[in-house]
Parts: structure tokens; C-alpha cells; sequence
């Protein structure tokens, strides 16, 4: 199984954090319009053209222990383009409370798995267990 290195999975986080947080400070979509394609650039290459991966790639040297599948990171990568994509939908039809709420997921998403805790990691597996028949057991 291919392996990401978690640095660079922390640098993409990092750069979405700061980038919704410039996008709410200076309330500017097309901001939020530049991650878009920042993320989806990244998915669709599989990481390689990634600018925040590009730019750690230049600014970390070598490539750290702890790594993430790779398949993991393009779950957690698909789920930043879906919230990206319905808050750029919801500004383009007015509706910014929506809006704001899908980036602020993102925003969440992204804070608390540089504290540690991955969303993204939870939510693909249960979407295994309940792929497998086992379900989600609740003590």
C-alpha cells in the first residue's frame, strides 16, 4: 500500500487552515475558489500538484517516519473538495450562512487533525465497517 509522509499531509492542512481563515477575514470567496482548485489539483494527481505539498517539498528536508495511506489521504482530500464545492455553491446562490458553515467544516476538519484527531479518518471507518456488515457498535 502506498504511503504519504504525514508532513506533508499536515503541510496541506496547514495551508487549508490558513487559507479559510484568510477567506473569513478578508470575506473573500474566490479565496475559498483558489483552495478549490489548489485541493482538487492535488486529488486529481494524486498529491504531486499539490502547492502546499510542493512548497513543503522545498522547505522540509527529507521525508520524516510517520506516514498516512495514501488512500486515506485521498478520502480526507475528497471530502475538502465536496465542502469546498458547496460553499463556492452556496456563495454563488446567496446563500452565505451556508456557505460559510461548509467552509467552516473544512476549517474543522482541518484545525483538529493538526491537534491530532482525524474527522476524515473517523467518518472512512465507518463507512468500512458498515461496507463490511458490521455496523457501528455503540456501548
Amino acid at each position: 500500500m502506498r504511503e504519504v509522509p504525514m508532513r506533508y499531509v499536515k503541510a496541506n492542512q496547514t495551508g487549508i487552515v490558513i487559507t479559510v481563515l484568510l477567506s473569513f477575514l478578508f470575506q473573500q470567496p474566490w479565496i475559498l475558489a483558489a483552495l478549490w482548485v489548489v485541493q482538487l489539483t492535488g486529488l486529481l494527481s494524486e498529491g504531486r500538484l499539490n502547492l502546499f505539498v510542493i512548497i513543503a517539498k522545498q522547505v522540509l528536508r527529507g521525508k520524516g517516519e510517520e506516514t498516512q495511506a495514501a488512500e486515506l489521504q485521498k478520502f480526507n482530500n475528497t471530502l475538502a473538495v465536496l465542502f469546498l464545492t458547496a460553499s463556492l455553491i452556496s456563495f454563488a446562490l446567496d446563500w452565505q450562512i451556508a456557505a460559510y458553515v461548509f467552509a467552516s467544516m473544512i476549517l474543522i476538519a482541518a484545525s483538529v487533525a493538526l491537534l491530532g484527531y482525524c474527522i476524515g479518518c473517523t467518518v472512512y471507518f465507518w463507512i468500512k465497517q458498515i461496507r463490511a456488515g458490521r455496523g457501528i457498535r455503540r456501548n
